[in-house]
Formats: structure tokens, C-alpha cells, sequence
């Protein structure tokens, strides 16, 4: 008897925790710390518009009800992205 994997395999993607300062992602096993000061489009945003991420492929998460489209390199590594607003 052979056994075989039934249905596809989904990533973890979860915001874990938001407090004043900032919001922890979990994606696969890891956190990804998000401070409000370096990302401040989560700052005034609602728990329920924070928590409602999506992941595309590999590293995209996309907060629909904020229009915010980030990767995992843009989390961990913002001093390489400055932010950029007119």
C-alpha cells in the first residue's frame, strides 16, 4: 500500500501580534517584525485591516483593505527600500 499526500500544500501566513509600536508577521515558520515607525501605513490602520493579508507566491503579502503590497526582502531589509511619499 502506497500512501499519498491528499490536497496541495498551504504556506502559514498570520499576523501574530500588533501593539502600539509595530505588528509581528509569521510567514513559514518564522516573524518578521514590522515597526509602525518603518512602516508606517500600518499605523492607524484597524486590527481587522491589519490582519487581512495575502500571500502571492513566495514572498508577496498584500493588504487588500490598505493597499499595501510588501516582500518578505522589504520586511527584512527596509534601509534598502526608503520610503519614498509626495
Amino acid at each position: 500500500m502506497k500512501s499519498e499526500t491528499l490536497g496541495s500544500s498551504t504556506s502559514v501566513l498570520e499576523v501574530t501580534h500588533i501593539d502600539t509600536r509595530g505588528l509581528w508577521l509569521y510567514v513559514d515558520g518564522r516573524e518578521h517584525y514590522m515597526p509602525f515607525d518603518t512602516f508606517p501605513w500600518f499605523a492607524e490602520a484597524t486590527v481587522k485591516q491589519i490582519s487581512h493579508v495575502e500571500r502571492f507566491g513566495a514572498d508577496h503579502m498584500h493588504w487588500p483593505e490598505l493597499d499595501v503590497d510588501l516582500t518578505l526582502d522589504m520586511i527584512d531589509h527596509p534601509e534598502q527600500y526608503p520610503l519614498k511619499y509626495r
